[in-house]
């Protein structure tokens, strides 16, 4: 089998192509419970993963902040906070269903945030413009990871910041009761809340074959990045990986 052009959907090898599609229509089907779903498989503990990412982020009044795969808006909503009126916060997102999701979201709040569609692969965005770039849960759907880490460190300003949140590898003691949750339990929830077991299964999935902690923090600095450091949260299932372009 001619193997060129395949990647990874979760255990599945398929063309680069369908990957896209198929992550699109994931996140088109999850779209108006993904907030709700969030807080179910975590038990609310993505929050806290998010407020420790703000907390590492340096942003503050007057900032430039590109959330990369910003879904419903949880990130920009709180770089909002700390960037200011004099800041500037981008939420994009290449699913439509999701980033207008998350517009509306923070419209309700009375946040009305520049919003783009676009490829975490071709960001439309000029070099050396943003302070800080954040990817929550979303680089491991992205089909090449080394482009997409690189265009974001061309569009951070030198003394900038990359944050990238994502579902790691757990502590391997904890290993057996975590592929039970994800493979039996998330799923089912899944089919319950959002009428949709497949996608969540393909969660699990993508988790299993995401390159772990050293690894990713290789190839951030195989994109350019220096003092690359990484913070295990919650035993390894939820890793930051932070790094500065110089």
């Amino acid at each position: 089998m001619n193997t060129q052009n395949q990647t990874h959907f979760g255990y599945e090898q398929v063309a680069e192509a369908e990957k896209a599609r198929r992550v699109a229509g994931v996140f088109d089907s999850v779209a108006q419970r993904y907030d709700l779903m969030n807080d179910l498989m975590s038990g609310g503990l993505h929050r806290l993963w998010k407020a420790f990412t703000i907390d590492r982020s340096g942003v503050r009044e007057g900032s430039r902040v590109l959330d990369v795969a910003g879904g419903t808006g949880d990130l920009s909503l709180a770089f909002s906070r700390r960037a200011g009126k004099s800041g500037q916060v981008w939420l994009t997102d290449i699913n439509n269903s999701m980033l207008t999701n998350g517009r509306d979201r923070l419209a309700d709040k009375g946040l009305l945030l520049p919003v783009a569609q676009c490829d975490a692969e071709k960001l439309p965005f000029p070099d050396d413009y943003f302070d800080c770039v954040s990817v929550a849960f979303g680089l491991r759907n992205m089909t090449h990871k080394d482009r997409a880490l690189a265009e974001m460190f061309r569009v951070l300003r030198p003394g900038g910041r990359l944050l990238v949140l994502e579902f790691s590898h757990v502590w391997k003691p904890l290993a057996p009761l975590y592929d039970f949750y994800s493979f039996k339990v998330i799923p089912r929830i899944g089919e319950l809340v959002t009428k949709d077991e497949a996608s969540y299964r393909y969660l699990a999935e993508s988790i299993r074959v995401h390159p772990d902690q050293e690894t990713l923090k290789t190839l951030l600095e195989q994109a350019g990045f220096e003092k690359v450091e990484y913070f295990n949260l919650t035993l390894g299932v939820v890793a930051l990986h932070r790094g500065f372009k110089f």
